[in-house]
Parts: structure tokens; sequence; C-alpha cells
């Protein structure tokens, strides 16, 4: 294939992508905003935030992965027509979604008593414990979100979660303002405040999704075409079979990442603090790869309700060519400003210098993160997630997580020895990704051509 070939492609995923990428860098733009503005208060905060937003964020995005369940079911149905069946969907999956995310609620709250035992300093804990409790109760809020998102984005409407997450980011910038210093009269709450701005934020968001759809007549009348569906035992398992093995992809991944912050905290609250520094601007070039990569899976898996698997060749292929030049370009931006980037975050010195020293390696590892998230969503909109999932399991916890330890503890590399763990994770998970899209296609379509 040309390049020129694929550029129908790229105008096509972009126009897709750009909501879905300004929605994903509103998700992660909530922990950012906290932690540029926490770290201002002290290095101890930023530490405890990094902690609880670690642990936090593994039942986050399981019930996150759960919810992206539901855009192949309703995909592949608009793809051929079903408008009926993709709202059939849609009734099922909020009632499926609602009653994960109280379990899910359960679970984290009780997890809140096992922080101390986790191996971080008496003051980190202490401060970490509210700060986390307040981040559970904007769980449901959240998730219930996500499944209304799931379904517009499964029908091509990327552009209303886009305007709600802005909003709802602004929200939260101002409470955070207001709690974190108390501004204008209000309490200064320091960590905690940013944990109530982060709740006040993500209430808003579902809220403001039942507006939209009150307000705009055809999203209404999906709506009311749903409440005539029953609810069906068979598609709520259909929905937990994708959905599930999805949340166990992404925690697995997740957890490695969280288990490394852990793994830093044994190091000290310098290098926890550092490793919040450089996974925060990681993880927001990852939110945009993910992005696009979302689009990938709404394309995908309309090709697949029309069987044209050619497109869904060219259209997996085109967003991985816009991935992976952004990610390596991003890469470059790290290493040369590297000695710049913290200081947004913080103004002590240890920090910054070891910040800058990680992101020599979060730009080699985001190549191979962006190859894993573009080809995991394309398997997604192939609704192929239960090898994929024992894949994930290999790269990052079987082999991941001991690299880090090894590195970092047995050979004396320091806090950034865990780094290294991340990257053979990642470049493992690409690769294997890769060769589970190239088996699918020869299976769908008898050929093949990178």
């Amino acid at each position: 294939m040309k390049l020129a070939d694929y550029i129908p492609f790229y105008k096509r995923n972009l126009h897709l992508a750009i909501p879905v990428v300004i929605s994903q860098i509103g998700q992660v733009s909530v922990s950012l905003v906290d932690n540029m503005m926490v770290g201002h208060v002290g290095t101890v905060e930023l530490a405890a935030a990094s902690f609880a937003n670690n642990v936090f964020v593994n039942g986050m995005v399981f019930g996150m992965g759960v919810t992206f369940g539901l855009t192949p079911l309703v995909g592949n149905a608009f793809g051929k027509g079903n408008l009926r069946e993709a709202v059939t969907w849609l009734k099922n999956g909020i009632v499926t979604h609602t009653a994960v995310s109280v379990v899910m609620f359960l679970i984290m709250t009780g997890i809140y008593f096992l922080l101390p035992f986790m191996g971080q300093t008496e003051e980190v804990t202490r401060l970490a414990g509210p700060y986390y409790l307040l981040l559970c109760l904007s769980y449901v809020p959240f998730l219930l979100f996500f499944s209304m998102k799931q379904f517009f984005e499964g029908i091509g409407n990327t552009r209303m979660a886009m305007h709600i997450t802005i909003t709802a980011n602004l929200v939260n910038i101002l409470f955070n303002y207001l709690f974190i210093y108390g501004k204008f009269g209000f309490p200064e709450m320091g960590l905690n405040g940013a944990g109530m701005g982060t709740l006040i934020s993500r209430f808003i968001m579902p809220l403001m999704f039942v507006v939209y759809i009150l307000k705009v007549p055809v999203f209404r009348r999906y709506f009311t075409l749903a409440n005539q569906q029953l609810i069906s035992r068979e598609k709520i398992v259909r929905l937990l079979k994708i959905g599930v093995p999805i949340g166990f992809q992404i925690i697995v991944e997740v957890i490695a990442f969280s288990l490394g912050a852990i793994m830093m905290g044994w190091h000290g609250e310098v290098p926890l603090a550092a490793h919040q520094v450089a996974i925060g601007m990681a993880t927001f070039t990852y939110m945009i790869s993910l992005g696009v990569s979302q689009a990938n899976t709404i394309r995908v898996s309309h090709q697949m309700g029309v069987k044209d698997y050619h497109a869904l060749k060219m259209s997996a292929v085109a967003s991985s060519h816009l991935v992976l030049v952004f990610m390596s370009t991003m890469g470059i931006v790290f290493i040369l400003t590297r000695n710049f980037l913290p200081y947004l975050f913080t103004t002590d010195v240890r920090v910054i210098t070891l910040a800058a020293e990680l992101l020599i390696v979060a730009a080699i590892f985001q190549v191979f993160d962006g190859l894993q998230v573009v080809m995991l969503s394309t398997l997604r909109g192939m609704a192929d997630v239960k090898l994929p999932m024992f894949m994930a399991v290999f790269a990052y916890l079987i082999l991941g997580i001991p690299v880090s330890y090894v590195f970092s503890f047995l050979l004396n590399s320091g806090p950034i020895g865990i780094w290294f763990g991340y990257l053979a994770g990642l470049g493992t998970a690409g690769i294997l990704f890769f060769l589970r899209f190239k088996h699918n296609l020869k299976k769908l379509s008898g050929v093949f051509n990178p």
C-alpha cells in the first residue's frame, strides 16, 4: 500500500478521534491539574496524591474497561443500520454498569483500610487516606458518565462527551483553587481540596448528559426507544463477557504501573514525587493516543458490522501511523525539555532532577505504548478480548514487574530501574497485540499487507 492510499482513512479517523482525544485529555487533566496544584503545596502532599491515585486508578480503569465493552456491540449494530438493537444495548449497558459501579465502589472503599500496609511513610499514608475516600465517592457518577459516553461514541457521536469533559474540567480547576488554597471564604483543605474538586466535577458529568438528552430530540428518541426494550440476561452476560476482559486488560497494565509506584515509594518520598511528575506527563500523551485508539475501535466495529475487512485493515493501520508518529514526536519533546517540564509541578530540585531522568525512559517506552494501545483497540473493535487479556497479564505482570524489581533492587539501578520494567512490559505487549491482529485479519480476509 502507498502512503497516499491511507490519506482518506487518516482524515476519517481524525474527524472521529479529535473529540475523543479532547475528552481523554480532559479525563487525565483532572489528576494532572490536581498534581500541579497540590505539588505547590508541598512534596509530601504530592507524594500522597501519587500514592492515593495509583491505588484508586486500578478500580477506576477496570470500571471504565467494563463500559468499553458497550462500544463494539453498539457500533456493530449501528453499522448494520439496526437502531433498535443499538438502543437495547444502551438499556442493558446502563443497568449492567450501574451494578458494577456499586460493587466496585464498595470494594474500593474497603481497600482504604489496607493503605497503611503498602510500605509508604507514615506521613504519606496519613495524608493520602481522606483524599482517597473522596476519590471513591466519585466512582459511581464517573462510571455512569462512561456508560452513556460509550453508547454515543458507538453510534459515532464523539462530541457530546468532549463538551461535557471540558466543562467538568473547568469546574474541577475552579473548586480546586477554592478548596486547596482556601480562597473567597472557602476552607483551606490542601490535598483534600483537590479531592473535593474532583468529586464535584464527576457528579456534574452524568447530570450534563441528562441535560443534553432532554434538550436534543434525536438523543431523547434514543432513550425513549431504549426504555421500551427489555432487560435481557443474555445481553447482560454478553456485555460482561466482552467488558470484563477489557477491564482486566486495562487493569493489568495499570496494576503494573501502580506496583511500580508502590516500589518507588520504598525508595522514599522524593522518588515517589518524581515518579508522579513523570508519569503524569507520560499519561497525558498516552491519553491522546488512547483517544485515537477509541475512535479506531468505533471504525473497526462499524466495518465488522458490514464485513468490509479491507477498510477495517486500512483504518487500523492508519490509526497506527497517527499514534506512532505522535508518540515518537512527544518522546523527542520529553528528551529536549526534560529539565524544564517538572517545574510545572514542583520547585523541589531533588524531584526535578530525578523526574528528568525518568522522562528519558518515558520517551522510549512511549513508542511501544502507542503500538500496544492502537493494536488493542483494533482487537476490541473485532470483539477479540480473551486472549489479549492473557497476553497483557504475561507482558505486564509476569515480565514487566519482575524486571522492575530486579533492575531497581537487585542490580541497584535505583528508581530508574523500575521504569525499565515498564519499557519491557509495553514493548512485549505491543508486539503480541500486533501479532494477534495479524492473525485475526488473515482469518477474516486471508490477506495481510502491513
